[in-house]
């Protein structure tokens, strides 16, 4: 468990410099450069995702339950998860209204993804993976939100069609992942 909550530290905490530390960050980008401090901040980034997968599955074999989740747990879960593929891919889909209503898509899709594994799953190892990234989820949405408004950031040049495409990729990924991904790399079919 201390290599998932050590990786969880250095990817959550990489970032979330800006959420906590706005100012030493700016400073310290103004000091190193923009592309030192990005290649220093993904390096510790890859460095938490991987103790994060290491130490996540090392857990996982002795970690105790505390609770049984319910079928209908797993069934919502699987369900959450097509509302957070389809932010997931719309986060990255340029100029499209679901992007400009939702503001910070990918931010939103991680707390979703976190919510739906936190309704499946009871062992204590998956409540501090999903509790962890639901948390900083939510703390960063709002944050950045909060930003944005404070900064007169609004976006209103996003098309419809542009969020149709969105919706119906997230939809095609999230059909593929339910339907076959999740049990290849997990061994556990949502539906199933």
């Amino acid at each position: 468990m201390t290599a998932l909550v050590i990786g969880l530290v250095l990817f959550i905490g990489s970032h979330s410099v800006r959420l906590l530390a706005s100012d030493w960050r700016s400073a310290t980008m103004a000091r190193l450069g923009e592309k030192r401090w990005k290649a220093i901040q993904a390096v510790v980034s890859l460095l938490g995702f991987g103790l994060i997968l290491w130490g996540f599955s090392a857990a996982r074999l002795d970690s105790p339950l505390l609770w049984q989740p319910p079928l209908w747990g797993r069934h919502l879960a699987g369900l959450l998860m097509l509302p957070a593929f389809i932010l997931l891919v719309a986060a990255h889909v340029p100029k499209n209204a679901l992007r400009d209503r939702v503001g910070h898509g990918l931010v939103a899709s991680v707390a979703l993804w976190a919510l739906a594994h936190l309704l499946a799953n009871g062992r204590v190892v998956d409540v501090v993976l999903f509790g962890a990234f639901f948390v900083w989820a939510l703390l960063d949405f709002f944050s950045l939100r909060r930003r944005d408004r404070l900064a007169g950031n609004v976006r209103h040049d996003g098309s419809v069609r542009n969020a149709l495409i969105a919706v119906l990729a997230g939809g095609i990924v999230w059909a593929f992942f339910a339907g076959f991904a999740h049990a290849w790399l997990f061994g556990v079919r949502p539906f199933g």
